[in-house]
Protein backbone atom coordinates (compact mmCIF):
# COMPACT_ATOMS: atom_id res chain seq x y z
CA UNK A 1 0.00 0.00 0.00
CA UNK A 2 0.81 3.40 -0.99
CA UNK A 3 1.80 6.03 1.30
CA UNK A 4 -0.57 8.41 -0.65
CA UNK A 5 -3.26 5.75 -0.21
CA UNK A 6 -2.32 4.59 3.63
CA UNK A 7 -3.07 8.50 4.04
CA UNK A 8 -6.46 8.12 2.51
CA UNK A 9 -7.29 5.36 4.36
CA UNK A 10 -6.57 6.86 7.17
CA UNK A 11 -8.26 10.54 6.90
CA UNK A 12 -11.55 8.03 5.84
CA UNK A 13 -11.39 5.94 9.00
CA UNK A 14 -11.42 9.52 10.72
CA UNK A 15 -14.22 10.62 9.21
CA UNK A 16 -16.53 7.69 10.48
CA UNK A 17 -15.11 7.85 13.43
CA UNK A 18 -15.87 11.93 13.76
CA UNK A 19 -19.25 10.51 12.39
CA UNK A 20 -19.50 8.10 14.69
CA UNK A 21 -19.11 10.32 17.59
CA UNK A 22 -21.61 13.19 16.50
CA UNK A 23 -24.10 10.29 16.15
CA UNK A 24 -23.22 9.10 20.14
CA UNK A 25 -23.51 12.87 21.12
CA UNK A 26 -26.75 13.56 19.13
CA UNK A 27 -28.55 10.54 20.46
CA UNK A 28 -27.27 11.91 24.03
CA UNK A 29 -29.18 15.23 23.48
CA UNK A 30 -32.23 13.21 22.33
CA UNK A 31 -32.46 11.05 25.39
CA UNK A 32 -31.98 13.70 27.97
CA UNK A 33 -34.76 15.78 25.26
CA UNK A 34 -37.06 13.28 25.47
CA UNK A 35 -37.18 12.49 29.05
CA UNK A 36 -37.42 16.53 29.40
CA UNK A 37 -40.82 16.49 27.27
CA UNK A 38 -42.04 13.73 29.65
CA UNK A 39 -41.17 15.35 32.69
CA UNK A 40 -41.66 18.17 33.82
CA UNK A 41 -42.54 18.98 29.72
CA UNK A 42 -41.92 21.84 28.04
CA UNK A 43 -44.79 24.08 29.48
CA UNK A 44 -43.65 23.44 33.16
CA UNK A 45 -39.86 24.08 31.99
CA UNK A 46 -40.47 27.58 30.21
CA UNK A 47 -42.59 28.65 33.83
CA UNK A 48 -39.19 27.93 35.67
CA UNK A 49 -37.11 30.10 33.27
CA UNK A 50 -39.95 32.75 33.40
CA UNK A 51 -39.81 32.85 37.17
CA UNK A 52 -37.27 35.76 36.92
CA UNK A 53 -38.81 38.00 34.94
CA UNK A 54 -42.95 37.24 36.53
CA UNK A 55 -41.14 37.74 39.69
CA UNK A 56 -40.35 41.32 38.90
CA UNK A 57 -43.48 42.48 37.21
CA UNK A 58 -46.44 43.69 38.95
CA UNK A 59 -48.73 41.11 40.43
CA UNK A 60 -51.19 39.43 38.06
CA UNK A 61 -48.87 40.03 34.80
CA UNK A 62 -48.19 37.53 32.20
CA UNK A 63 -45.62 37.93 29.04
CA UNK A 64 -47.47 37.66 25.75
CA UNK A 65 -46.89 36.02 22.71
CA UNK A 66 -47.17 37.70 19.45
CA UNK A 67 -47.18 34.67 16.96
CA UNK A 68 -49.64 32.60 16.31
CA UNK A 69 -47.59 28.81 16.91
CA UNK A 70 -44.94 30.55 19.91
CA UNK A 71 -46.50 29.48 22.97
CA UNK A 72 -45.89 26.17 20.96
CA UNK A 73 -42.75 26.61 19.30
CA UNK A 74 -40.63 28.40 22.58
CA UNK A 75 -41.24 26.25 25.27
CA UNK A 76 -39.66 23.20 22.54
CA UNK A 77 -36.66 25.53 22.03
CA UNK A 78 -35.90 26.41 25.72
CA UNK A 79 -36.52 21.90 26.22
CA UNK A 80 -33.91 21.46 23.54
CA UNK A 81 -31.54 24.32 25.06
CA UNK A 82 -31.91 22.49 28.59
CA UNK A 83 -31.38 19.08 27.16
CA UNK A 84 -28.12 20.44 25.42
CA UNK A 85 -26.93 22.17 28.72
CA UNK A 86 -27.37 19.10 30.42
CA UNK A 87 -25.93 16.73 27.93
CA UNK A 88 -22.78 18.44 27.68
CA UNK A 89 -20.79 16.10 30.01
CA UNK A 90 -21.82 13.73 27.35
CA UNK A 91 -21.14 15.45 24.41
CA UNK A 92 -17.94 16.85 25.65
CA UNK A 93 -16.55 13.35 26.31
CA UNK A 94 -17.02 12.20 22.77
CA UNK A 95 -15.67 15.23 21.97
CA UNK A 96 -12.07 13.79 23.96
CA UNK A 97 -12.62 10.69 22.74
CA UNK A 98 -12.43 11.41 19.32
CA UNK A 99 -9.19 13.32 19.98
CA UNK A 100 -7.48 11.22 22.16
CA UNK A 101 -6.36 8.63 20.18
CA UNK A 102 -3.71 11.27 18.94
CA UNK A 103 -2.60 12.28 22.25
CA UNK A 104 0.27 10.98 24.31
CA UNK A 105 -0.45 8.88 27.33
CA UNK A 106 0.49 11.78 29.76
CA UNK A 107 -1.45 14.35 27.56
CA UNK A 108 -4.62 11.81 28.33
CA UNK A 109 -4.65 12.60 31.87
CA UNK A 110 -6.37 15.47 30.51
CA UNK A 111 -9.55 14.34 29.25
CA UNK A 112 -11.29 13.25 32.58
CA UNK A 113 -10.53 16.98 34.60
CA UNK A 114 -11.30 18.85 31.54
CA UNK A 115 -14.48 16.98 31.01
CA UNK A 116 -15.49 17.19 34.39
CA UNK A 117 -14.51 21.10 34.70
CA UNK A 118 -16.03 22.36 31.80
CA UNK A 119 -19.08 20.83 31.93
CA UNK A 120 -19.64 22.37 35.70
CA UNK A 121 -17.99 25.39 35.16
CA UNK A 122 -20.67 25.83 31.95
CA UNK A 123 -23.30 24.54 34.06
CA UNK A 124 -22.91 26.89 37.39
CA UNK A 125 -22.16 30.03 34.77
CA UNK A 126 -25.86 29.00 33.51
CA UNK A 127 -26.90 28.76 37.33
CA UNK A 128 -25.28 32.00 38.46
CA UNK A 129 -26.99 33.63 35.50
CA UNK A 130 -30.66 32.27 36.07
CA UNK A 131 -30.38 32.49 40.43
CA UNK A 132 -28.13 35.84 40.73
CA UNK A 133 -28.05 38.12 37.91
CA UNK A 134 -31.83 37.45 36.37
CA UNK A 135 -33.87 38.50 39.32
CA UNK A 136 -31.57 41.71 40.40
CA UNK A 137 -31.87 42.44 36.23
CA UNK A 138 -35.34 42.36 35.64
CA UNK A 139 -36.18 43.98 38.85
CA UNK A 140 -33.56 47.06 38.13
CA UNK A 141 -35.77 47.32 34.15
CA UNK A 142 -39.05 47.21 36.02
CA UNK A 143 -38.12 49.56 38.45
CA UNK A 144 -36.51 51.95 36.20
CA UNK A 145 -39.56 51.67 34.02
CA UNK A 146 -41.96 54.78 33.40
CA UNK A 147 -45.43 54.61 35.39
CA UNK A 148 -47.19 54.92 31.73
CA UNK A 149 -45.54 51.89 30.50
CA UNK A 150 -47.10 48.38 30.94
CA UNK A 151 -44.16 45.96 30.65
CA UNK A 152 -45.10 43.04 28.99
CA UNK A 153 -42.37 41.12 27.60
CA UNK A 154 -43.01 39.11 24.71
CA UNK A 155 -42.14 35.49 25.18
CA UNK A 156 -39.80 35.12 22.08
CA UNK A 157 -37.95 37.94 22.72
CA UNK A 158 -37.63 37.26 26.66
CA UNK A 159 -36.19 33.23 25.10
CA UNK A 160 -33.85 35.10 23.05
CA UNK A 161 -32.40 37.61 26.02
CA UNK A 162 -32.21 34.64 28.10
CA UNK A 163 -30.44 32.09 25.81
CA UNK A 164 -28.08 34.91 24.94
CA UNK A 165 -27.24 35.79 28.31
CA UNK A 166 -26.62 32.17 29.65
CA UNK A 167 -24.54 31.73 26.76
CA UNK A 168 -22.22 34.54 27.94
CA UNK A 169 -21.79 33.29 30.98
CA UNK A 170 -21.44 29.68 30.73
CA UNK A 171 -18.65 30.38 28.51
CA UNK A 172 -17.07 33.37 30.81
CA UNK A 173 -17.16 30.47 33.84
CA UNK A 174 -14.98 28.24 31.56
CA UNK A 175 -12.00 31.27 31.92
CA UNK A 176 -10.06 28.30 34.35
CA UNK A 177 -9.98 26.08 31.75
CA UNK A 178 -8.42 28.22 29.01
CA UNK A 179 -6.02 29.66 31.16
CA UNK A 180 -5.16 25.62 31.91
CA UNK A 181 -4.94 24.94 28.44
CA UNK A 182 -2.88 27.49 27.91
CA UNK A 183 -0.39 27.36 30.03
CA UNK A 184 -0.22 23.38 29.54
CA UNK A 185 0.25 24.00 25.35
CA UNK A 186 3.08 26.08 26.34
CA UNK A 187 1.73 29.21 24.85
CA UNK A 188 1.62 32.08 27.42
CA UNK A 189 3.07 31.07 30.89
CA UNK A 190 1.78 31.90 34.24
CA UNK A 191 4.14 34.26 34.91
CA UNK A 192 3.30 36.25 31.89
CA UNK A 193 -0.52 35.95 32.65
CA UNK A 194 0.10 37.67 36.16
CA UNK A 195 2.03 40.31 34.14
CA UNK A 196 -1.05 41.03 31.76
CA UNK A 197 -3.39 40.92 35.47
CA UNK A 198 -4.70 44.41 34.95
CA UNK A 199 -5.09 44.21 31.08
CA UNK A 200 -7.24 40.84 31.94
CA UNK A 201 -9.53 42.84 34.90
CA UNK A 202 -10.10 45.49 32.14
CA UNK A 203 -10.94 43.22 29.78
CA UNK A 204 -13.54 41.65 31.52
CA UNK A 205 -15.66 44.47 32.42
CA UNK A 206 -15.14 45.68 28.42
CA UNK A 207 -16.61 41.85 27.57
CA UNK A 208 -19.57 42.88 30.89
CA UNK A 209 -20.62 45.98 29.48
CA UNK A 210 -20.78 44.57 25.70
CA UNK A 211 -23.04 41.23 26.50
CA UNK A 212 -25.17 42.40 29.53
CA UNK A 213 -27.68 45.17 29.58
CA UNK A 214 -26.67 48.56 30.55
CA UNK A 215 -26.67 48.22 34.07
CA UNK A 216 -24.10 48.22 36.35
CA UNK A 217 -24.85 45.41 38.28
CA UNK A 218 -24.93 42.67 35.56
CA UNK A 219 -22.13 44.20 34.12
CA UNK A 220 -20.11 43.75 37.83
CA UNK A 221 -22.12 40.24 38.12
CA UNK A 222 -20.08 39.12 35.26
CA UNK A 223 -17.05 41.21 35.59
CA UNK A 224 -16.09 39.74 39.06
CA UNK A 225 -16.50 36.54 38.24
CA UNK A 226 -14.82 36.44 35.44
CA UNK A 227 -11.45 37.55 37.29
CA UNK A 228 -12.20 35.56 40.02
CA UNK A 229 -12.54 32.58 38.23
CA UNK A 230 -9.14 34.19 35.85
CA UNK A 231 -7.14 33.99 39.28
CA UNK A 232 -8.80 30.47 40.02
CA UNK A 233 -6.87 29.20 36.58
CA UNK A 234 -3.58 30.53 37.83
CA UNK A 235 -3.65 28.85 40.88
CA UNK A 236 -4.52 25.46 39.49
CA UNK A 237 -2.55 25.67 35.99
CA UNK A 238 0.67 24.85 37.78
CA UNK A 239 -0.48 21.82 39.80
CA UNK A 240 -1.95 20.69 36.64
CA UNK A 241 1.11 20.68 34.28
CA UNK A 242 3.11 18.67 36.76
CA UNK A 243 0.35 16.12 36.81
CA UNK A 244 0.02 15.96 33.14
CA UNK A 245 3.85 16.30 32.82
CA UNK A 246 5.35 13.61 30.48
CA UNK A 247 8.57 11.89 31.61
CA UNK A 248 10.95 13.20 29.66
CA UNK A 249 9.74 17.04 30.07
CA UNK A 250 11.41 19.24 32.97
CA UNK A 251 8.81 20.38 35.45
Amino acid sequence: MTDKAAGEETFISHLVELRDRLIKATIGVVLVCGALMIWPGPARIYDIIAEPMIASLPVGSKMIATGVISPFLVPMKVTLVLSLILALPWVFYQVWAFVAPGLYQHEKRLVLPLVVSSSALFMSGVAFCYYFVFGRVFKFISNFSPTSIAVTPDIENYLDFVMSMCLAFGATFEVPVVVVILVRMGIVSVAKLKEIRPYVIVGAFVIAAIVTPPDVISQFALAMPMWILFELGLLVAPAFVRATQAPQEPV
